[in-house]
């Protein structure tokens, strides 16, 4: 993982740690909040012939382990999208992965590519939820559609990015947390994803990042 940098916010009376590493950390659950994983989409593609390496997922979980030990987190709360399509021999390097924690706990709000058997969720001793998870004061949901005004929503699926102008027709496209009065969307945690910033709304909080830095804007 390269340099980590955080902002802590407080949400709902909770502390909410904004990582540059794709992941808030809820201290209240010691728990890492991600993402749009998206396990088992580069065998997907080497599967039709299309020569992604594995690099990319491995990369993703070394992120992932040095989130999880920087911050002793007991468990992961997934935002859907944990995997990408059917088994493959990425989710087999996946399960092996999680073979290094004792006791992590991880708990999954089904998106819409998490199509895997219910027997294998257990096998990898998942708990999944489905459509929501509500941990007061938070609703954990994969594609968040409606927001009631007396609830705190968490969600993913639309792997926002930002657009930074700089002079005469520079840009850079940059992922990043959109913050709302009641509602965080976050960022993809794969890599391997585009960025969609056409969902971006410029007029609430985004918290975007870099390899090595962190800001609101």
């Amino acid at each position: 993982m390269k340099q980590l940098a955080t902002i802590s916010l407080k949400f709902a009376n909770q502390n909410l740690v904004f990582t540059n590493q794709r992941a808030l950390f809820w201290e209240t659950q010691n728990a890492l909040v991600l993402s749009d994983l998206h396990i088992g989409k580069s065998a997907t593609f080497r599967k039709s012939g299309i020569p992604i390496s594995q690099s990319i997922l491995i990369e993703d979980l070394q992120r992932l382990k040095a989130l999880i030990d920087h911050f002793k987190a007991e468990k992961l709360i997934i935002v859907g999208d944990l995997f990408h399509a059917e088994f493959n021999t990425d989710i087999d390097y996946f399960k092996d992965w999680l073979l290094q924690f004792d006791n992590l706990k991880l708990q999954l709000i089904i998106g819409n590519h998490d199509r895997l058997s219910a027997t294998l969720y257990e096998d990898l001793n998942i708990d999944i939820f489905k459509p929501s998870l509500k941990l007061d004061p938070f609703t954990f949901v994969h594609d968040l559609n409606e927001c009631e005004d007396d609830a705190f929503y968490i969600s993913g699926h639309i792997h926002p990015g930002y657009v930074l102008k700089g002079k005469g027709k520079q840009f850079i496209k940059l992922p990043c947390y959109q913050v709302f009065d009641n509602h965080i969307v976050l960022p993809a945690f794969s890599k391997f994803t585009g960025l969609n910033t056409n969902k971006t709304d410029k007029k609430n909080t985004n918290i975007v990042f870099t390899e090595d830095a962190i800001f609101k804007i």
